[in-house]
């Protein structure tokens, strides 16, 4: 596994079946044109490894020149080939054949037979090192290909994604994004906020905070708010069900999300599985639950500090923070043992700068995707 940039890529070719491919394509134009001298013409800059390779295994008198041309930006074509580097100038009556990287769409071959259409060539033949027949369009023959590779994103021997991956001497494949769903746990004061802030930005989750989602359903009067505001009116508790309806609106405006953080919930074991339920219904699942552990006179400290600057007044009451602590290690440990009992319950040290305490949980995440693989 290697990454590149934002993106992951999982071994798809060893060098020696490369290879393998490479001599298969010289030996069988070799047998073609052993009786004449070729001009090999490499589209770069993707086939410079092939063709070097290529012309190592190629026993007779050649010569080699290059063209550039460009349909790629990062993981997609454009759609609009650019000519870079024209066609060499004594081609005329000669045996041209193409040396290319990878052919998919036919876009890039387009281009190039119209290129070369415009010349007075003796013979003008395609050879591709690897050749994505499902998705090619079928316009011009493939005279010779080293390999049929599925329509899948690959990087190496030449070929790359924004530029990096061009030297690696085997080929990879894009590993396609896993959804990774999270549960924060931590006590008033542990970060959980900040650190949901640093994650959804490096791993593009949504953050679903249920008082951020209680309070966006009563100010908005949506059936759920007013619902919830009708217990909350009697001095009552709001429902479980309620609870899990709004968080489960909320998962259904992100239906591409690549996973979602959850702060404030669950906070029972009947919450934990129903969410668990709310998971399973969406194909999902929750793959870990990550507490930030921290002194509590270390936490006292912090709240009080900050109740200060924003004058909140339950973060300025000592005995007012204390009691949230003690109502927090109350619920968290049933839930500890809850999610200990599927291993997905994870104890990170909540102290030290913002960053530090990132890595940490950045860690146990990577932990997971391994596992994944």
């Amino acid at each position: 596994m290697i990454q590149l940039y934002d993106k992951r890529f999982k071994l798809f070719l060893k060098e020696e079946e490369i290879l393998a491919a490479v001599k298969k394509i010289a030996e069988e134009i070799a047998e073609d044109y052993k009786n004449q001298v070729p001009i090999f013409v490499g589209v770069l800059n993707g086939a410079f490894m092939f063709v070097s390779d290529f012309l190592k295994h190629y026993p007779y008198p050649c010569e080699v020149s290059f063209v550039k041309l460009s349909s790629y930006r990062g993981l997609t074509s454009t759609g609009i080939v650019e000519t870079l580097l024209d066609v060499p100038d004594n081609i005329e009556g000669r045996s041209v054949i193409i040396l290319e990287d990878i052919i998919d769409t036919g876009r890039t071959l387009q281009e190039l037979v119209h290129l070369f259409n415009h010349t007075n060539v003796k013979d003008f033949k395609i050879a591709s090192l690897f050749y994505k027949s499902e998705i090619y369009n079928g316009e011009y023959a493939i005279d010779y290909f080293g390999m049929e590779i599925p329509n899948s994103f690959i990087v190496g021997y030449g070929l790359d994604y924004k530029e990096q991956g061009r030297n690696l001497r085997n080929v990879y494949e894009l590993y396609p994004d896993q959804m990774i769903n999270l549960v924060l746990f931590g006590k008033p004061g542990a970060g959980k906020g900040t650190q949901a802030e640093f994650l959804k930005e490096e791993y593009s989750l949504i953050h679903i905070s249920t008082g951020d989602v209680f309070r966006y359903n009563i100010k908005n009067k949506t059936k759920l708010g007013q619902l919830a505001q009708s217990y909350m009116d009697k001095g009552d508790l709001v429902p479980d069900e309620v609870t899990i309806k709004m968080l489960r609106d909320e998962v259904e405006k992100h239906p591409d999300s690549k996973g979602f953080i959850f702060d404030g919930f669950p906070r029972t074991v009947a919450q934990a599985q129903a969410l668990d339920n709310l998971m399973e219904s969406k194909e999902m699942k929750i793959n870990a639950t990550i507490a930030l552990d921290a002194d509590e006179e270390i936490l006292l400290e912090r709240l009080i500090n900050r109740g200060k600057e924003s004058g909140r007044p339950d973060d300025q009451n000592a005995d007012r923070i204390r009691n949230r602590f003690e109502e927090y290690n109350t619920k968290t440990a049933p839930l500890q043992s809850y999610y200990e009992s599927q291993s997905k319950f994870h104890s990170i040290d909540g102290v030290g700068a913002i960053e530090e305490i990132t890595e940490r949980i950045k860690g146990v995440i990577e932990g997971l995707r391994l596992v994944e693989q």
